[in-house]
């Protein structure tokens, strides 16, 4: 018989031994994973809605998930995660973009101090745009955000020049920029404060190279100030709310997460100190037949995100105990029972729904 490359490869590079022959909760995309964490490891989480699922399971599996803006003790861990609290590694909401990214860097850091120092809401209170829902209802006075402001950044930078591992989950690419200096929002003008202006404000949709740039300044900084830094990439499965490129949602959904998981790949493998986790693949993929998907088609069920940090546990860290039990049959395509297994997070996208 003539000899090939396909006949030497391993059972998880065939579809049939890795995908269709295993039960869906058992199924493992990982593979080898470049690190493993310790239980000491400083761990930071940002990113988009989806990166709050992984924080709250570092921190339920024992493992040091770092925070550095801590609520009052006095109130409730519930106030605490209203006011934001604990939800990710800072106080800064959820960032959704590469150039989100790298502008909490450089204003961390004071390389970058933005035009748009405050939006007003509907009540006059003073929200500030780039964490337009840490505060619920915003700040009563300028004063009371600036102060906030400048200890939220003292902190963020804090966290990079002292994390071991950052956890970064990408989530979109469409974003809404200043046309003064370019600085990058969580969320529309006017959608959750300010004022909207065509004159003000501009639509951006990242390309794969604008999203590379955007990783690749990142980190090279972060290795600058953290030399033993360690990146960890994720891409959100969690669809767009809305778009504002003129066709359907679910085209610029699928655009979207083309070039995010593009730039993370790019950054796997051109970095020693980058690696990816997929969570995209393991929540969105054909073997779960939608189950890790809620109602709405985009939330992200409990049972889904179980899989993830499953995996993540086995794979990435040193010492993989406390892991939620391995699902023996397929997931169950019930969106009635669904309902019930979904995990609210705090997602500024999500007020675009009421907008519309």
């Amino acid at each position: 018989m003539a000899k090939h490359p396909y006949q030497t490869i391993s059972p998880q590079a065939h579809w049939r031994t890795a995908v269709q022959d295993i039960p869906a909760g058992q199924i493992d995309p990982v593979g080898d994973f470049k690190f493993k964490l310790e239980r000491s490891s400083k761990v930071a989480t940002a990113g988009s809605c989806f990166a709050q699922h992984i924080a709250r399971h570092l921190a339920k599996s024992g493992f040091n998930y770092y925070v550095v803006e801590q609520g009052h003790p006095v109130g409730s861990k519930k106030i605490q995660e209203k006011f934001n609290y604990g939800i990710f590694s800072g106080r800064y909401g959820n960032i959704y973009t590469s150039k989100q990214l790298l502008q909490l860097f450089d204003r961390a850091f004071g390389h970058f101090q933005p035009a748009d120092q405050y939006w007003l809401d509907e009540a006059g209170n003073y929200i500030d745009p780039f964490r337009p829902a840490v505060q619920p209802h915003g700040f009563s006075t300028l004063d009371g955000l600036l102060a906030d402001r400048e200890k939220h950044l003292a902190a963020v930078r804090e966290m990079f020049l002292t994390l071991d591992y950052f956890v970064f989950t990408l989530g979109l690419t469409e974003c809404w920029q200043s046309t003064v200096d370019g600085a990058a929002y969580p969320v529309c003008p006017g959608v959750a404060g300010g004022v909207f202006s065509e004159e003000k404000y501009r639509f951006t949709n990242l390309s794969v190279a604008d999203t590379l740039a955007d990783l690749r300044s990142f980190r090279d900084k972060l290795h600058q100030v953290n030399p033993n830094a360690r990146m960890i990439l994720t891409v959100s499965p969690v669809p767009l709310m809305a778009t504002m490129e003129p066709r359907h949602v679910l085209v610029s959904t699928t655009a979207s997460k083309a070039i995010l998981r593009v730039a993370a790949d790019e950054m796997e493998r051109a970095f020693d100190n980058v690696a990816y986790f997929p969570s995209y693949e393991i929540i969105t993929s054909a073997f779960a037949r939608g189950a890790y998907l809620g109602p709405d088609l985009r939330s992200v069920t409990e049972t889904g995100v179980e899989h993830v940090m499953r995996l993540f546990l086995r794979h990435a860290t040193a010492t993989a105990t406390g892991l939620p039990a391995p699902a023996a049959d397929e997931p169950a395509n019930d969106f009635s029972a669904k309902a019930k297994d979904i995990v609210d997070v705090i997602c500024e996208e999500n007020l675009l729904q009421k907008a519309g």
